[in-house]
């Protein structure tokens, strides 16, 4: 089964963001239910579907305890979701996957909650140079030079200041604690991969760029890593360093994560449920 949001102004319908996801799936032959992301963010969803042993969701992002409280949900349903809640939280929350993936990815430290003071030890670990800071599950990109990038991890100053208005920015967004990236050189653009049972099933371009999927990809270094972690459907966003390395930007799970708007959904789908 594949589970989608529905739309928000009519539950009826799926989600326009999902609905060629979900017609695809329904051209294959694969059952597809809705559930209701408002409802599921309010922690007041209640769920009647039929029956599924491997159920897999394709929606907006949920925090690892709604995910957890969809989980419990479901499976009052009888409907089994291919992801565990501690399989989700792993992929979706950096703490999670960072320790496996340490050789192919920048060096971090993190915090546990939102103090500017911890922040600030934190960065001390990495010593000097530039950092890049974000949460457990997003940074504010969009904002690269106030509430993003560190240009020097020894001015504490900058280092608060900036914490301050990423915290400002997140708001009730902000997920687990302050995460600090050793800043590292990229070149190109990114390639989302997609993995399934620790194998990589499809490589596309990433969402923000969907026309323009990097060429000579390598993934030799990184694929034994993502398979050792053993989660059940996540995605890698690589890109190269300036020296040639390709580096791992992020790992998510694959339920939450974008599908380019110029890849055929109908890939994914099949991908997911390759025996039928």
């Amino acid at each position: 089964m594949l589970l989608v949001p529905g739309d928000p102004l009519n539950p009826r319908r799926d989600d326009p963001h999902f609905a060629a996801q979900a017609a695809a799936a329904r051209a294959l032959g694969i059952a597809v239910a809705r559930v209701d992301h408002d409802a599921l963010v309010r922690g007041d969803a209640v769920l009647r579907l039929p029956a599924a042993e491997d159920a897999v969701y394709r929606g907006w992002m949920l925090s690892a305890d709604q995910y957890d409280s969809m989980a419990s949900g479901l499976e009052a349903c009888g409907v089994q979701l291919r992801t565990a809640p501690d399989e989700y939280k792993a992929a979706h929350e950096l703490p999670g996957w960072y320790e496996g993936l340490r050789t192919v990815t920048p060096e971090s430290v993190w915090t546990e909650g939102d103090d500017l003071i911890e922040l600030l030890k934190a960065t001390r670990a990495l010593g000097g140079g530039a950092g890049v800071l974000r949460d457990y599950v997003k940074s504010m990109k969009h904002y690269w030079p106030g509430a993003c990038y560190l240009p020097d991890l020894t001015d504490e100053a900058a280092v608060e200041r900036i914490g301050a208005r990423f915290l400002e920015l997140r708001d009730d967004a902000f997920t687990g604690g302050f995460v600090v990236r050793r800043y590292e050189q990229f070149t190109g653009s990114e390639a989302r991969t997609w993995w399934v049972g620790g194998r990589c099933v499809l490589t596309t371009p990433h969402p923000d760029t969907p026309d323009d999927l990097p060429t000579g990809l390598d993934l030799i270094e990184i694929e034994p890593l993502v398979a050792e972690l053993a989660l059940p459907f996540v995605t890698v966003d690589v890109i190269r360093r300036t020296d040639g390395a390709w580096r791992v930007v992020e790992l998510g799970d694959g339920q939450v994560s974008d599908w380019p708007a110029t890849a055929d959904p109908a890939d994914l789908i099949s991908a997911l449920f390759p025996q039928l």
